[in-house]
């Protein structure tokens, strides 16, 4: 599971870099994206422009990060292709993550940090 990050400070920007999220990677996304945040910003962002198909599993590995997480961070998505999104309106959980249009409008006012 190909994971990216960059770090903005007030905020940590995570790219998934591979083009599925299901029960085949699920728990190893889970666990990657748990090491990348731990002591982290209490911003992230997850950006999932490359993901075309996210199943069950996926989403449920998605849920889990949020709630690994804690209640005084926040996990923010971003970028959803026409079938992920799908996924999260069907199921509501659009109503549970703040979602934004793609990274840039999540970032905006953030500079990276080197």
């Amino acid at each position: 599971m190909k994971l990216e990050q960059r770090n903005y400070g007030e905020a940590l920007l995570v790219t998934v870099a591979e083009p599925r999220i299901d029960a085949s990677v699920a728990i190893q996304f889970k666990d990657r994206l748990r090491q990348m945040t731990e002591g982290g910003p209490d911003r992230v962002i997850l950006d999932l422009r490359q993901v075309q198909f996210l199943d069950s599993s996926g989403l449920g590995a998605v849920v889990a990060a949020k709630k690994q997480l804690g209640p005084n961070r926040n996990l923010e998505l971003a970028d959803f292709s026409p079938m992920v999104e799908k996924v999260f309106q069907l199921t509501r959980m659009d109503s549970v993550f703040t979602i934004h249009r793609d990274a840039a409008a999540a970032l905006v006012g953030l500079q990276p940090v080197s």
